[in-house]
């Protein structure tokens, strides 16, 4: 593991000497990266051994990154640590995540900021717990931290697959893609600090936008019932390889507890699907599947099964039956016409009971499906290899 520390800067020349001089302690590499200040930090700089690189026009933090994750490939470097220019980050901290780096080489490592409510603005911890919660929903991982800008980044992994963001919502999108393809996300706890004149970048409505705009792609893309296309990352930093579509679906079935994950991926369709929550029902499908990361091919499909008059007239039947001790016989102007009403209330009251019962009959033969199929897959594998 090669590092270089990484500072974008951007308007913080009162700050930035006393971050370089804390980050020299534990990391003799470091790149600042000037971002288009209005005044160049290089009096600032002045003695210190580092590299420093100045762009005249102002491209984003997210785009800082990128240079110096391809700067740091060009000249042998494995992994990047960036920090913020502004003081808030503690270089002492650095040690802890650089020792988790050197255990988990293909993971993204992130400093889980230790937040105090006296000293840290409302609107921080609210956008942590906010962007957090859409983070589990798009990959069915929790992140506690995903703004932290305190990072270790593989340079393979940060350059393998196609980011979009280059500035504020930059730091989202990489951790949202990262654990899609299949690389890991580790965070450690760090301390913080904010002091009173700290200068923030961060623009309320054009950022804010930016993030909601995002953050709708996320999660749509999220829902679809089209596998991630998957990397294999190696240990040495070397380039990642791309695995396509099928044979992400043929590794997820032979992965351990796959049949259980897809059986309940099925009966989460059929559950949502049977239960008589028009619209509400659409939430509860996608938001589940979403933070449990559900099989969506499955889940989207099984919830279709419940569409036609099938599961509504077996609701209502049962619901018929809970409310009078026998089954609705007559079907007629009165009993479905002018009792509409008590039909909607009885189909809603039988599908409290249906829904689950469905659900758990349909958990049960999809994972014994699925028991078969991986036995069958891991039978061919076993062959194969005693043929080779």
């Amino acid at each position: 593991m090669k590092l270089l520390t990484v500072i974008p800067h951007y308007n913080h020349t009162g700050t930035i000497r006393n971050v370089v001089m804390g980050c020299l302690k534990h990391t003799p590499d470091v790149l600042v990266l000037d971002d288009g200040s209005a005044l160049s930090p290089a009096v600032q700089l002045s003695g210190l051994p580092i590299t420093f690189i100045r762009f005249e026009k102002n491209q984003g933090k997210g785009a800082m990154i990128l240079q110096a994750a391809r700067f740091a490939k060009e000249q042998g470097f494995t992994h990047i640590l960036t920090i913020d220019a502004d003081g808030q980050h503690r270089p002492q901290n650095l040690p802890a995540l650089i020792k988790t780096a050197q255990h988990n080489q293909t993971s993204i490592i992130i400093g889980k900021r230790k937040f105090d409510k006296k000293t840290v603005p409302f609107s921080s911890r609210f956008g942590r717990a906010f962007g957090g919660f859409w983070v589990h929903l798009q990959t069915g991982k929790p992140v506690s931290d995903i703004q932290s800008g305190l990072r270790i980044y593989p340079v393979a992994t940060l350059l393998s697959f196609p980011l979009w963001c280059k500035r504020y919502a930059f730091e989202v999108e990489v951790v949202v893609k990262a654990l899609w393809a299949g690389f890991g996300i580790k965070e450690v706890v760090v301390n913080v600090h904010y002091p009173k004149n700290r200068i923030s970048h961060f623009h309320k409505l054009a950022d804010n936008i930016r993030l909601s705009v995002l953050n709708t792609y996320l999660t749509v893309r999220s829902m679809l019932p089209i596998p991630h296309r998957q990397y294999v990352a190696h240990r040495k930093g070397k380039t990642a390889t791309k695995r396509g579509y099928w044979e992400v679906m043929a590794e997820n079935l032979r992965k351990p507890g796959s049949a259980a994950k897809n059986a309940f991926s099925a009966a989460w369709g059929i559950f949502c699907g049977s239960i008589a929550l028009p619209g509400v029902r659409q939430i509860m499908l996608f938001m589940g599947a979403g933070w449990w990361d559900l099989n969506r091919l499955l889940t989207i499909g099984f919830e279709k099964f419940c569409i036609g008059p099938i599961v509504p007239a077996l609701c209502i039947e049962v619901g018929f039956f809970l409310r009078n001790g026998r089954f609705l016989t007559e079907f007629n102007l009165t009993t479905l016409g002018r009792q509409f009403w008590q039909r909607v209330w009885e189909w809603v009251l039988g599908s409290l009971v249906v829904a689950p019962a469905l659900a758990a009959v349909t958990f049960l033969i999809v994972w014994l499906i699925g028991k078969l199929i991986t036995r069958g897959m891991h039978g061919k594998r076993t062959r194969s290899y005693r043929a080779k």
